[in-house]
């Protein structure tokens, strides 16, 4: 007897790892079906993201998902304006006592042209610390200086006194934008800090060539009024600080000591000349639907959504110049695409709906999720919940897992059930700083009042494994060499797979709609209409 239970234990064990094999394998499957050459990086509005959507509706129909995209398909269309800089024709200077001093575009400076910028400047310049007017934190960096008419210069820092959702919230570029215009402001100068930076500046200048995007639907605009967007580069910041009485150096030390940074007028004027060449795209979010089986539930939603764009083809680096998004976000996009799979296969029949949604436009700034939550082929306010999977890095085992926004809505005790059934770990996010629950497409459901997650693989600060994840981030992260010809864990990624099933499921069955907790900063945001917020 004793050894016929060690061999029917010894079998389910083996029956368990083979099927986490294949989850991983299929999941990995799907990575390389969208990650490859031949899609080119899946750039919002390029061919290979078109082949890419193509994709992943024949998964969704493979799946028996209805389709819920445009004219009876998967697929909904989204308009974007583009932007391209010719920095042939455009300039950018400091004016002192009259003179020019010339910024260089790629090492000094970069115009962002994902606003739509004027076509020549000439401003003050006023420095503003970390840049963030709080009246309910008792918040006012803009006390003692007149922003009227000027370029705001901030740190892209946030107080360590704030909340680590506040401080992803209010440090956003769109929050920010609706402070400066508030307060009389033009444009904007954002100067990294060093020790926060996901991409050095190396790497990261080589994308300013790129096209930027907005959507082409112009009530959705985060940055109306504003008429220059600059990000410096941090080694070359003294250049604005010059004769003010102060160092970068020294306002950085107080950013990183938690103490009060001071606000002044810069000495220099900043002058811009910026040249544009614009066109039109089409882009693609795909959509399907998992129909409920409850007649008073179905027609609620549970929406797992993943952007499916990346860079494209962008700057080479080491002679490689095809950006595939790998980990960035053919992983995230393939975990949804095997969790529909998974569902199919098992006939699961949960009593609300669940929406699969690939979203284009992220790496342009979250836009095809913000076109989705404004334009949802299902009413709104039927959509309870919202799961996002982007860039989860199955770099090791997973043991722990990272949600982002934990502890923001009564998700997080369904998160924390479906993660103890499979004997993991929860976390908050550890690294607050880096504002990660408003740098994907969750955002853009919470702004419209539906109560999220996002989720990753785990770590302990100052762990191996956290070394190993800043180590990808440093070399891989929005870098050529994010591609197939790197090591993953797959058991990690089908573990990952099977907790955001069970989540899926969990949070389709309640009895009652998820909730914000009454101590969330977003539960203001209510069910307002995208509209009404940018807007306001």
């Amino acid at each position: 007897m004793r050894r016929a239970l060690i061999i029917a234990a010894t079998l389910l064990t083996t029956i368990v790892l083979r099927a986490a094999d294949d989850a991983g394998a299929r999941w990995w499957a799907h990575v390389e079906a969208l990650a490859n050459d031949g899609m080119e990086g899946r750039n919002t509005g390029s061919a290979g993201h078109k082949r890419a959507a193509d994709y992943v509706a024949a998964q969704f129909r493979s799946a028996a998902l209805e389709p819920a995209g445009a004219g009876g398909g998967f697929i909904q269309p989204v308009a974007f304006d583009t932007r391209k800089i010719d920095e042939s024709k455009s300039s950018l200077a400091l004016v002192r006592d009259g003179a020019d001093e010339r910024l260089a575009l790629g090492e000094d400076a970069n115009i962002s042209v994902r606003v739509d910028p004027a076509a020549s400047l000439e401003a003050p310049l006023v420095f503003v610390g970390y840049g963030l007017k709080i009246p309910e934190r008792g918040i006012d960096d803009f006390a003692g200086v007149d922003l009227h008419g000027a370029v705001v210069v901030h740190i892209a820092a946030t107080p360590k006194s704030l909340p680590g959702p506040l401080q992803a919230h209010f440090g956003s570029a769109g929050e920010r934008w609706k402070m400066y215009k508030a307060a009389g402001a033009v444009g904007v100068v954002s100067v990294a800090n060093p020790k926060s930076m996901d991409i050095p500046w190396a790497r990261s200048t080589l994308a300013r060539l790129q096209p930027a995007m907005s959507l082409a639907d112009r009530s959705l605009s985060e940055t109306a009024g504003q008429q220059l967007s600059v990000t410096m580069n941090p080694a070359h910041a003294d250049k604005l600080f010059a004769g003010s009485g102060h160092t970068f150096a020294e306002l950085l030390a107080l950013v990183d000591a938690g103490r009060p940074v001071p606000s002044f007028t810069l000495r220099p004027r900043l002058k811009a000349r910026v040249a544009v060449e614009r066109a039109q795209v089409e882009s693609q979010n795909v959509a399907g639907i998992l129909r409920g089986s409850d007649p008073r539930l179905r027609d609620e939603y549970v929406v797992l959504s993943a952007h499916l764009d990346h860079l494209g083809i962008g700057g080479a680096i080491n002679g490689d110049s095809i950006y595939n998004g790998a980990m960035d976000n053919a992983s995230g996009v393939a975990a949804i695409l095997e969790v529909a799979d998974a569902l199919h296969r098992a006939a699961a029949k949960p009593k609300r709906s669940i929406l699969f949604v690939a979203v284009t436009g992220e790496e342009k700034g979250e836009l095809g999720s913000l076109y989705f939550a404004a334009h949802p082929p299902v009413g709104r306010e039927r959509i309870v919940a919202n799961v996002n999977t982007d860039m989860f890095l199955p770099l090791f085992p997973l043991k722990t897992l990272m949600v982002l926004g934990l502890d923001e809505s009564d998700l997080g005790a369904d998160i924390r059930a479906a993660a103890r059934e499979l004997g993991l770990e929860v976390q908050a996010d550890p690294e607050p700083q880096r504002n990660r629950f408003v740098r994907s497409d969750q955002y853009s459901f919470i702004k419209v009042g539906i109560p999220a997650l996002a989720m990753k693989v785990g770590y302990e600060p100052n762990s191996p494994e956290a070394a190993i994840a800043a180590r990808w981030t440093a070399e891989r992260y929005h870098a050529p060499s994010d591609d197939l010809n790197q090591p993953v864990d797959r058991g990690a990624a089908a573990k990952y797979v099977e907790v955001v099933t069970k989540l899926a499921v969990r949070i389709a069955n309640r009895t009652d709609r998820p909730k914000w907790n009454d101590a969330s900063f977003f539960k203001r945001f209510g069910r307002n209409s995208t509209a009404k917020f940018f807007n306001s």
